[in-house]
């Protein structure tokens, strides 16, 4: 196994940097971003400060109305109908964007589910490793030509700490045989650090680089499916609602690995790497955990990201991405 996850190299900002401090300087202006999840948590402070600075940002939505009017005081943003449930969907929205647009510079993957009751979409795969994974992977396929007429487009998929809970399961990724919620996140996350491994080994010639990310602990409506007494007695909040939670971060805080793993001069000539709070994260030990952070090492392992691009392409119909030949 070889990939080219190495230790972080400083790049001046802290778990404590704003996505404002991280965008200060940058100008995007005549840039054209996609967020998925851009109207809410994380996703909506990173549509923010791409806005701010200078981008247009096109923003796919199940909920489209409920995106307008989040969104409703920011300019250059589309607001684009799509529900990562349900792949017609992803194709049609796909395929809109493929006809409208002249390129795309910027894919941020940050829409998601967590710890989500037992739900089957599409012909029974299971919601979490279907809507964090499965949705985005055929997306990003159909979006790959317009990334390719970029001038050094970026990817960016919002993984967790939260992988270090399960690998792929290979021979029951849609958990047929017990369900467990928390497994079910922890492999759709590691599914999306191996996606970007593959993603930018295959696509860097057209100047495509990915790279997946910790947002850091942050409460926003990804806990939606969780109770308030699951996380009182996790720590996270008190019995009044509160953040009491070590660690936690506020929405710009979480949104700032994002938004500097998608403009940061620092990453030139990188890609395929798993970041946390500003940096490329380290390389974690076997007895790694959330609470220690880094990366495992099965998910960036270049044979497994191979293996699990293959298998969503066949279950997905999607087809193999090709180098533009234009």
């Amino acid at each position: 196994m070889t990939n080219n996850q190495r230790t972080e190299f400083r790049s001046g900002f802290t778990a404590e940097s704003t996505a404002d401090e991280v965008l200060t300087g940058v100008d995007l202006d005549g840039k054209t971003a996609l967020v998925t999840g851009g109207y809410s948590g994380l996703g909506l402070e990173t549509t923010r400060a791409l806005v701010k600075a200078g981008a247009r940002v096109l923003v796919p939505a199940r909920r489209p109305e409920v995106a307008r009017a989040r969104l409703h005081d920011l300019h250059r943003v589309t607001v684009v109908p799509m529900d990562l449930a349900d792949l017609a969907s992803v194709r049609t929205a796909g395929e809109r964007l493929a006809e409208s647009e002249a390129r795309l510079d910027i894919a941020i993957a940050a829409a998601g589910v967590m710890a989500s009751p037992e739900r089957r979409v599409g012909p029974g795969w299971e919601s979490h490793f279907a809507i964090n994974h499965l949705g985005h992977f055929v997306l990003i396929n159909l979006l790959l030509p317009l990334l390719s007429r970029a001038d050094g487009a970026r990817v960016v998929s919002y993984s967790s700490a939260g992988h270090h809970l399960s690998d792929i399961r290979w021979n029951d990724p849609h958990f047929d045989d017990g369900y467990d919620k928390w497994l079910a996140y922890g492999q759709s996350k590691t599914a999306n650090v191996l996606f970007t491994v593959h993603l930018d080994a295959i696509a860097k010639d057209d100047g495509i680089r990915a790279f997946s990310l910790h947002p850091g602990a942050v409460i926003t409506e990804l806990q939606r499916d969780m109770t308030a007494a699951e996380q009182i007695e996790r720590g996270w909040i008190d019995a009044a609602g509160d953040i009491v939670g070590a660690g936690f971060k506020s929405p710009s805080q979480g949104a700032a690995t994002g938004l500097w793993a998608a403009t940061s001069a620092l990453l030139e000539g990188r890609g395929g790497v798993y970041c946390e709070d500003c940096d490329i994260a380290p390389l974690a030990g076997p007895e790694g955990s959330m609470e220690t952070g880094g990366v495992r090492d099965y998910a960036v392992d270049p044979e497994s990201a191979e293996r699990l691009w293959q298998v969503s392409a066949r279950i997905t119909g999607v087809h193999p991405y090709e180098r533009s030949t234009a």
